[in-house]
């Protein structure tokens, strides 16, 4: 290569290390290469713990944006410090053969304390303060940032702090290692710890061919799988979750951890598959810990440190929840209580001719009652597609369906024969659908389904926005809220509801929870 490689790196002394690693092993070469070192967000912003920050990548965006502008052409990572899913245009074009995987603990004067209730542990990682309070729960953690010269001369100077925890990869390198210090082999690593990674524009193909001489395979393999667990647990390089891969004897070995953010909850996988047939590891492990509770961990994690935003009126799946842009922090909870009715035979007895249904929990209380064999309906109505398709799965056909009972009610006066409806409902139905009939001359038998029951909380004052599902959620919000909020809307019956109350009041384009987190979304973007 004729021209110099120009090397990106941090500037602090660990990062200068590691940079000048590279250097060499492309000067063995024969490449002409300069440092060319900055300064990172994450070296600046000493006054919070990593994790508030809320962004990944905080010590890799500077160097992508002097890489993307064509300052640099290269840029040294700590792989454990880069974000799972690179910035278009840039690759990883090679993984050097990885260092100490260990967290290490620096302590004063002695161990003792390993085995006292009070004692005070240092460190600015989420994973580190999880696994520690995992093991030791009575321990005190105090937060530790800045590089590893400054950490170890806070530890010196705290008189209040036993030890201080750091990966045995950066204190090694740069040989400053206390001897009073032990590996933490109980300690399961962040995700690519000890490893350094070297990123180029994916268009570079003479510097990506140059690189590729560099990789070390072995360690490329473990860290990927590492990576791509973290990826597919939606981790960012805050998060509490280790991963450690290894290879003996042709076998990947692999172990992964999730844990609370106290430590108090812990979530282990180990596997054990061939060398090349690995490739599904990863998925494996990250469905394992899906599947035991881990999406549920990673959410109170992620809106831990967020104030809440926008509330829910019901509760929200965890696929819903993902649907939220990243600026919205929310809360859900159901603010109307269900119980549902025993219905008596009698009402049975017969075929029934027209009968109208206007919520699911009508169908539910139908379901629980009696099979569908026994419920002898020649034709059903009903409000909403969702009550259309369990009616139709549960019970039998739907001969009409509208968006609400208003409009419901106008159709059967036009279009339904016979002049009598059985109309299944709650304690608390609308009166739009008895009173249009009734005007007009259709006889409404009302049979109670099911009961509604209010059960709101009082939100926060950060609330800007609320989600509304059902005309008895706006009512129960109001039992303990004000109507300063914005009201989202799953449609307009509910609208209508809210609009006696609500300044601001917006209605969702199709009547499904997606469409109005989508309508909220389109607020905070």
């Amino acid at each position: 290569m004729s021209k110099t490689i120009r090397i990106g790196t941090r500037d602090s002394e660990l990062a200068l290390w590691q940079a000048k690693l590279v250097q060499k092993l492309l000067e063995d070469l024969g490449h002409k290469t300069t440092l060319a070192p900055v300064k990172a967000t994450g070296d600046i912003v000493l006054d919070k713990p990593l994790y508030e920050l809320g962004i990944t990548g905080i010590f890799t965006r500077t160097l992508d944006i002097a890489m993307l502008n064509n300052d640099i052409d290269i840029a040294v990572h700590s792989l454990k410090d880069v974000p799972t899913v690179l910035p278009k245009g840039i690759v990883q074009a090679a993984v050097i053969k990885r260092g100490n995987v260990n967290d290490t603990l620096v302590f004063k004067d002695n161990e003792e304390f390993l085995g006292s209730r009070d004692a005070v542990i240092a460190t600015g990682s989420l994973r580190r303060r999880a696994q520690w309070l995992n093991r030791f729960p009575t321990h005190t953690m105090a937060d530790l940032r800045g590089n590893v010269n400054l950490r170890l001369q806070k530890l010196e100077n705290n008189e209040d702090w036993n030890g201080a925890i750091f990966a045995a990869a950066g204190i090694g390198r740069i040989e400053i290692r206390p001897e009073e210090a032990i590996n933490l082999d109980w300690m399961v690593p962040a995700p690519a710890q000890g490893a350094i990674m070297i990123t180029a524009l994916n268009e570079d193909e003479e510097t990506k061919t140059i690189l590729a001489e560099l990789n070390h395979e072995e360690t490329e393999i473990c860290t990927t799988i590492e990576r791509d667990f973290l990826n597919k647990l939606e981790g960012g390089c805050t998060a509490p979750i280790g991963a450690l891969a290894y290879i003996k004897d042709e076998e990947v070995n692999f172990k992964g951890i999730l844990l609370s953010e106290d430590g108090s909850k812990k979530i282990e996988v180990t596997r054990v598959q061939k060398l090349g047939e690995h490739h599904d590891m990863a998925q494996f492990c990250a469905d394992y810990v899906i599947e035991r509770g881990g999406k549920r961990l990673m959410d109170a994690i992620k809106y831990s440190h967020k104030e809440t935003n926008v509330v829910s009126t019901k509760s929200l799946t965890e696929d819903q929840r993902s649907l939220f842009h990243e600026k919205v922090t929310p809360k859900s909870t159901d603010f109307i209580k269900i119980n549902l009715n025993r219905i008596h035979p009698r009402f049975l007895k017969n075929e029934i001719e027209n009968v109208v249904i206007t919520s699911k929990n009508a169908v539910e209380s139908l379901i629980t009652n009696y099979s569908a064999v026994e419920l002898q309906f020649k034709n059903i109505y009903c409000v909403g597609r969702r009550t259309k398709r369990l009616v139709e799965n549960r019970i039998g056909k739907v001969v009409h369906s509208e968006k609400n009972a208003k409009k419901l009610a106008e159709y059967l006066v036009e279009f339904m024969e016979g002049n009598k409806v059985t109309y299944f409902c709650s304690d608390l139905r609308l009166d739009d659908l008895p009173n249009i009939l009734e005007e007009n001359n259709i006889k409404v038998n009302e049979i109670e389904a099911y009961q509604t029951k209010f059960d709101a909380l009082k939100v926060d004052k950060t609330v800007e926005s609320v989600m509304f599902y059902s005309p008895s959620t706006v009512q129960s919000y109001l039992k303990q809220n004000d109507s300063e909020a914005i009201a989202f809307c799953i449609g307009e019956t509910t609208a209508n509801e809210a609009r006696k109350t609500f300044k601001d009041v917006r209605v969702a384009k199709v009547p499904t929870v997606e469409s109005v987190i989508e309508l909220i979304n389109e607020h905070y973007i």
